[in-house]
């Protein structure tokens, strides 16, 4: 008997060339659609109707069946409120991650094993290797490598996750889309985070979180001007702050968010020694599997396009402490410090402190 798997099909063409695969390869292979957001974009249009449809005409051609499952209140109630509470604190969150965590390697997970099939796959780019347990690798393809965003799931989420296109480059798959004569094969990739789409943030932010404005100044007390609301500034950030004409004529960079006194603190200058840390400290860490040391070497990234960072590592019960060899910019709580061995994703976690 084939062993039958799901499929988690976006309308793009890595999870179609997934199936494809999988196919090929003997699964019995069903495609699930998880429509995880409700609302239409600005022009009132419902993005995952457009995306099921090509789910639908991709399934015809792969000759396999197709359904679909709304996690709309799950992904409220697990990610976007999560979200929102991260932005009150004036973090800057990841929503990526969890809804990885909680939604595609857990509710769908979850939601395939009731429909009797033994594993998952998805489109993407990252590996499992299945020697000493079951360990997330990078994808091959350095650009398009997805494993930062996977480093909230476990060991044993991985035991039943395939990644068929793993293996390969962004540009073999849509070749091998192309000879399979799959309709999405030149399909768009996806931009932004899935419930904003290509929207303008704040816009979409402020249907949610009232603003409050407030000043912004220097750390020596200057006045420079009024920010329009903490949460649309991030550590590091430079465009978007009207400011101009003033001191040495070097860009102004957001150093740092005063929370209870809603002041947004900036300096001139890329190399501003307030944008720079080495200690970064994370609470709740999620390793994939147990390490067997509390205290060692290691890669990290701090934001997903980042190239990997060498670090020391000191862990004591979910606490880890990175002290970085090379003091880091603009490392921003909220956001996910990453850790590497080689190729092997050994888990992550949301930035909690930053020091000097």
């Amino acid at each position: 008997m084939k062993k039958k798997i799901a499929v988690g099909i976006s309308g793009g063409v890595d999870s179609a060339v997934s199936a494809y695969l999988l196919k090929k390869q003997g699964y019995d292979v069903i495609g699930v659609f998880m429509k995880n957001w409700e609302e239409t974009d600005e022009n009132g249009v419902c993005t995952a109707d457009q995306d099921f449809e090509d789910v639908r005409r991709t399934c015809e051609v792969l000759d396999i069946p197709y359904y679909s499952v709304n996690f709309s209140k799950e992904y409220w109630d697990r990610v976007f409120t999560v979200f929102l509470e991260e932005y009150k604190k004036g973090r800057t969150p990841n929503p990526d991650v969890l809804c990885n965590k909680e939604i595609k390697f857990r509710a769908f997970l979850d939601y395939c094993m009731e429909i009797g099939c033994e594993n998952i796959a998805t489109g993407h780019y990252c590996r499992v290797s299945r020697l000493g347990g079951n360990r997330l690798l990078k994808g091959r393809d350095e650009r398009k490598d997805q494993s930062y965003f996977l480093c909230a799931l476990s060991g044993d989420q991985l035991a039943r996750v395939e990644f068929p296109v793993g293996g390969y480059t962004k540009e073999y798959v849509r070749d091998i889309a192309r000879e399979a004569g799959i309709p999405v094969a030149d399909k768009k990739n996806s931009t932004g985070v899935c419930f904003i789409g290509e929207r303008n943030f704040r816009k979409f932010l402020q249907g949610y979180l009232p603003a409050q404005p407030g000043e912004i100044r220097t750390h020596k007390g200057e006045y420079i001007g009024q920010h329009i609301g903490l949460m649309y500034y991030t550590l590091g950030q430079r465009r978007g702050l009207n400011i101009g004409g003033r001191g040495t004529g070097e860009r102004w960079f957001v150093v740092e968010k005063d929370l209870k006194n809603n002041i947004l603190y900036v300096e001139q200058g890329e190399d501003s020694p307030e944008l720079y840390s080495h200690v970064i400290i994370v609470n709740d860490f999620n390793f994939i599997n147990p390490v067997e040391y509390k205290e060692f070497d290691c890669m990290a990234k701090f934001r997903y396009r980042q190239p990997d960072q060498k670090v020391h590592v000191y862990v004591e019960n979910n606490s880890v402490l990175i002290d970085t060899y090379e003091k880091q910019r603009a490392v921003t709580p909220g956001q996910y410090a990453v850790l590497y061995s080689g190729d092997e994703c050994l888990g992550g976690g949301q930035v909690d402190t930053i020091f000097e």
